[in-house]
């Protein structure tokens, strides 16, 4: 599984976390709309299953998961996939959409490999 994180400051975290995934939530099974820039080649993303509460949330997709987390002046961000074109497509539709409600705030998201389990430190094949 690989693996990619991201830190985005703001002074509202759980805000953004309720409006990602309840924005997700609508989308449903197939997106309803075409997706714009989602490193696809115009494959869609399937929402399978999306939750949330204040603090933390969870996206379930074709491609992969997204779970986030809100702490005080932070919104963690980790994508999962199988492989790396799907971690991109997962990477592209998040930060597409997070940078979109977020650009009174200037919000960026800026995604970092992270390590493979069981190899904590240690470099992250594809």
């Amino acid at each position: 599984m690989l693996t990619t994180e991201a830190q985005v400051q703001t002074e509202k975290p759980g805000r953004y976390l309720a409006q990602f995934c309840r924005h997700a939530s609508q989308m449903g099974g197939r997106l309803r709309h075409r997706p714009r820039g989602h490193g696809g080649g115009g494959t869609r993303p399937e929402m399978r299953h999306v939750e949330w509460s204040e603090t933390s949330g969870s996206l379930i997709l074709n491609w992969g998961q997204c779970i986030l987390q809100a702490t005080p002046g932070t919104l963690t961000l980790r994508a999962e996939a199988a492989d790396a074109e799907n971690l991109t497509r997962i990477q592209d539709l998040v930060t597409e959409r997070l940078e979109k409600f977020g650009r009174r705030d200037h919000l960026t998201v800026a995604w970092r490999r992270t390590p493979a389990a069981g190899n904590p430190g240690g470099p992250v094949g594809d």
